[in-house]
């Protein structure tokens, strides 16, 4: 934690320098804020912010909630052969990494991909389309493709917490007349709680951090208009244009406001919950 975590942020210098790499960053003249500024005054400033909240916000308003859902309905499952078949189901392609799941998708959302073929079949669609070089249809695809790989993952804390559960507020429900969905209203979800507050506090802290990888192998010149997100931004010039004071800069900024994001939630959370992470 200390070597790659804390060590590599005396590198943040650089984002109130004018730095040359062949130089040691000591012998760097300071700049201030220039870089900051200039990002802000820049005319990518809007559309990366624009991509950047609007895919991690439809993640969060969509994608936080499915797993909770699963949890409670994998959880009222009676047969445990058939609900471990289907947390095996829903766990693997949490493993399938985001370069091999890209070329999949990339096959799949082709004008000749399955996608097609079945929308086209069901007389969807009159003719094939390449969803993936539209750029209307790029938030969808990156929230709906991180909803099928990580909602069963996401599910595990869940389904501990579910079964850290007293039975006994079950049974006490059960015989005051309680069916399935009171217990699951009543019971299951203040047993849990505490726990959907903690992971939604941290979840909201990084409403500027979007999936590199995922948005890294999906992107391209095409649908640039709504896949270009900070950190694709930061990778094009601080790796691809050797921007590295400027790029570091607006890195930082990412980082000041999901600082400020996480600190909001938590103090929101303590006041209308009671419950926080500090």
């Amino acid at each position: 934690m200390f070597i790659f975590c804390y060590m590599p942020m005396y590198g943040l210098l650089i984002a109130f320098k004018d730095y040359n790499i062949v130089k040691p960053v000591s012998e760097a003249p300071w700049v201030g804020f220039e870089h900051f500024i200039r990002f802000f005054q820049s005319e990518d400033f809007p559309r990366v912010m624009r991509n950047t909240i609007a895919i991690s916000s439809l993640k969060l308003i969509i994608g936080f909630p499915l797993p909770i859902i699963f949890a409670l309905f994998l959880n009222e499952l009676t047969s445990l052969k058939f609900k471990k078949v289907v947390q095996t189901i829903s766990y693997l392609p949490h493993f399938i990494s985001w370069v091999v799941l890209g070329g999949i998708l990339l096959s799949w959302l082709a004008d000749t991909g399955i996608v097609n073929q079945i929308l086209v079949k069901l007389g969807i669609l009159k003719e094939p389309i390449f969803f993936i070089a539209k750029p209307e249809y790029f938030w969808g695809i990156t929230v709906v493709s991180d909803i099928w790989k990580e909602l069963g993952w996401r599910s595990i804390i869940y389904i501990a917490a579910i079964a850290s559960i007293n039975q006994e507020l079950y049974e006490a429900a059960e015989i005051d007349g309680a069916g399935r969905f009171r217990k699951m209203w009543h019971v299951t979800l203040p047993g849990i709680s505490i726990t959907i507050a903690i992971l939604f506090i941290l979840q909201s802290g990084g409403l500027l951090q979007s999936n590199f990888d995922q948005i890294f192998v999906l992107r391209n010149s095409l649908n640039f208009e709504t896949s270009d997100v900070i950190n694709i931004y930061v990778y094009r010039m601080g790796i691809r244009t050797g921007r590295h004071a400027f790029a570091t800069a607006v890195g930082f900024f990412q980082s000041v406001v999901a600082l400020a994001l996480l600190l909001i939630t938590n103090w929101a959370s303590k006041k209308l919950s009671g419950t926080a992470l500090f």
